[in-house]
C-alpha cells in the first residue's frame, strides 16, 4: 500500500472521543518531513481538524502511535509520558543468539550532530530493559521496553549488548538474506540479492496508558508484512 494512498482509517487500531491510535506503516515519518509530502501527522488533520502526536516512531519504524483529539487528551497522555507511567513495547529481531532475562542497560545517550547517537557520560540518562522472546539460528526476536525516550535509544543500547537490530547499518547491524537461512539457495542469473527487510527489523509492539476516564488500557499493533515475513523465515529455517 503506497503511502499517499493510505487514510488513518486503513491502519486505525482504537479511537474514542479523546484519542485514536494507528499501526504506523514503514517509511512514514510521524511529523513533517521535508522530502516526503505525506506524513502521519497531515493525515491525521485530514481524520480529526485538532489531532496531536502524542509521540513519535522513527521513520523505518512500524507499529503503535497515539494521536490525541482535542488538547485536554494531549496534555493528559503529555503528563504520562514525562511521568514515565507509558508502557511501550517493541519488537527487534538482533543478529545472534541471546538469551537475555529483563537485562537493564541503563547507559547516557549523546546526540550527535551527524544525526546518529553515541553512548556517553555527557548524555541524557536513558533506560532500557530487554528479554529474549525466541531463539533462531543467527537472530534472537527481543522485547525492548524502554523507561525513557531518548532519540535511537533502543537500537544504541541493543548495539551496545553486542546484539545490533538486524538490517540496522548505522548501528552495526547486517540485513538478512534468504541465502543465509535456506540450504541450497540458488540465485537467478544476473541478479543481486535484496535483503528479507529493506529497513531494520523494529516495531513498536504496545502502548498501555490510562485514558481519560482512569481507565488503563493497553493497545497492540500486528507486525506489518515485512516484519511477518521475516519472522516467518526465521521460524521455517530453524
Amino acid at each position: 500500500m503506497k503511502a499517499s494512498k493510505i487514510s488513518i482509517s486503513d491502519i486505525l487500531l482504537f479511537e474514542n472521543e479523546d484519542f485514536f491510535l494507528v499501526n504506523k506503516p514503514p517509511y512514514m515519518s510521524t511529523l513533517n518531513d521535508r522530502v516526503e509530502k505525506v506524513n502521519l501527522l497531515a493525515l491525521a488533520k485530514e481524520y480529526s481538524d485538532d489531532a496531536q502526536a502524542c509521540h513519535r516512531l522513527d521513520k523505518d519504524t512500524s507499529g503503535v502511535l497515539a494521536f490525541a483529539k482535542n488538547p485536554e487528551a494531549y496534555r493528559h497522555l503529555s503528563m504520562q509520558f514525562e511521568h514515565r507511567e507509558v508502557n511501550k513495547i517493541y519488537h527487534a529481531v538482533v543478529d545472534g543468539i541471546h538469551r537475555f532475562q529483563d537485562q537493564l542497560v541503563d547507559a547516557p545517550i549523546l546526540k550527535q550532530d551527524d544525526g546518529i547517537v553515541k553512548l556517553s557520560r555527557m548524555g541524557k540518562e536513558a533506560q532500557t530493559y530487554f528479554t529474549s522472546v525466541k531463539s533462531y539460528r543467527q537472530h534472537t526476536l527481543i522485547e525492548c521496553r524502554p523507561i525513557t525516550g531518548r532519540m535511537h535509544q533502543i537500537r544504541i543500547h541493543l548495539s551496545s549488548l553486542g546484539a545490533s537490530i538486524a538490517g540496522d547499518e548505522q548501528y552495526g547491524g547486517r540485513p538478512v538474506m534468504l541465502s543465509q537461512l535456506k540450504r541450497g539457495f540458488n540465485l537467478k542469473k544476473y541478479t543481486e540479492e535484496q535483503p528479507l527487510m529493506k529497513r531494520m527489523a523494529l516495531h513498536a509492539f504496545s502502548l498501555e496508558f490510562n485514558l481519560i476516564n482512569g481507565e488503563k488500557q493497553r493497545f497492540e499493533a500486528p507486525y506489518p508484512k515485512d516484519f511477518a515475513a521475516l519472522v516467518r523465515q526465521l521460524d521455517l529455517a530453524s
